[in-house]
């Protein structure tokens, strides 16, 4: 396994908990927040949203990466 990708996904998940923080600290008090979640179940994308947009999007991206998976596992 290439420890480089591994390392890049390491980096990648505490970036992420590092701008949660950052932007639960330095919030606005704006309250209108929008939440989408998408992911696969087996070969399946699915999401949920409170926004319809948001769906559109998460769906869209769950299908896009799904088609990279599929196109790396074949060139392998």
């Amino acid at each position: 396994m290439n420890h480089n990708l591994i390392s890049l996904g390491i980096l990648i998940i505490f970036l992420g908990i590092i701008i949660v923080f950052l932007g639960s600290f330095l919030g606005s008090e704006k309250s209108n927040t929008k939440v989408a979640v998408g992911g696969f179940w087996g070969f399946i994308p699915f999401g949920f949203a409170n926004d319809k947009n948001m769906l559109k999007i998460v769906m869209a991206l769950s299908g896009l990466i799904f088609l990279v998976y599929i196109t790396l596992k074949l060139t392998q």
